[in-house]
Formats: structure tokens, sequence, C-alpha cells
């Protein structure tokens, strides 16, 4: 397998553990009300856990409230179960065909909390694109044991993963204080 291709597909992965990460961090609480806090919150409709964002219209009218419109009424029990029983610590009020959820203000301890889990799924992340980086270099090496490229490819294939991995890791630190700064801030 030529080196460009061995980076071109390394590239993508890393890509892909970011974009994880960015989703991840749509689901951590802040003190703003965020539809991403609750769109893939799996619910369990017709025998099948579906995300929240297939079932209802989503929508964060004020700072401190998500609404969210079930396209098909009799869900909203199903839904309603499905907040009750995540980790978010809501109560969900159902109002007619409406369910809101209030976003209360978060106590500076949960602040701290939320922080640190921050930094701990970013870490994950970095720990990912290592793995990437080092799975790559393995298969440089194997390519240029078994005559497939050169010494001088494996050498500027490896400095291309070790760019594309500093990239990808500024990307995560970026990310991740984004978000702590979005945890921190009032």
């Amino acid at each position: 397998m030529p080196v460009k291709d061995i980076v071109d597909e390394n590239k993508q992965k890393m890509k892909k553990t970011v974009e994880l990460l960015h989703d991840e961090m749509k689901t951590i609480r802040t003190s703003q009300a965020s539809t991403g806090l609750v769109e893939n919150l799996k619910v369990e409709y017709y025998g099948n856990p579906t995300p929240l964002k297939q079932l209802a219209a989503l929508a964060a009218p004020q700072p401190d409230m998500i609404v969210i419109k079930p396209f098909d009424p009799s869900s909203a029990k199903q839904i309603e179960t499905a907040i009750k029983n995540s980790n978010l610590s809501l109560a969900p009020i159902v109002d007619g065909k409406l369910i809101r959820l209030n976003i209360p203000p978060l106590s500076e301890e949960r602040r701290k909390q939320l922080e640190s889990q921050v930094k701990q799924i970013g870490e994950q992340s970095k720990v990912s694109i290592r793995n990437i980086r080092r799975d790559a270099n393995k298969h440089l090496e194997s390519e240029q044991k078994d005559k497939v490229i050169t010494e001088d490819d494996l050498q500027s294939g490896k400095k291309q993963i070790d760019d594309i991995t500093r990239e990808h890791t500024d990307e995560i630190d970026k990310i991740i204080q984004h978000k702590t700064n979005e945890i921190l801030s009032e």
C-alpha cells in the first residue's frame, strides 16, 4: 500500500475521532440550554431505541429551556420516560403535546465535575489519536520491511503521520478549552 494511502486512511480515522468528540461534547450540560443535550437520547419507540431527534422537533427558545414537540403525540410518554431515566438530572414537564425541560443554573461544584469530565473525555480522544498514529507507523514499518516502500518513504510517511497527529490533538485541545469555558462561564 502506498504511503499516501496509509496517511490518508489514518487521517480519516483521526478526523472521525475528533467528530465523535464534538458529538459527545454536545451532550455535556452547560448553563445554556442546547438541543444537543438531548438530541441523541435513545427513546424506546415501538420496541426500538430511537434517537430523540428522529421523533420530535427540538428547540431552545430561551437560554434556560428546551422545548420538545413530538411528531407523534402518543410518543410523549416514552420521551418523558427516556429523559427521566437519562443521567441529565432534568425533570420533563409534559404540557399537552409539548415537553418542556427547564435547565437550572449549575452549581460551582457541578461545574467542576463537568470540567473534569470534559478533560477526561478529551484525554481519551487524544489516546485514540495516538493509537491511530502507532498503528499507522507499524503499518508503514511492515510495508518497508516487506520492501513495498523505501526507507525514505518510511521516514516521510512517519513525518506526515506525526504532523496530522499534532494537528488533530491541537484541535481536540481547542474543543476541550471551548467546552470548559462554556461550562465555567455563567
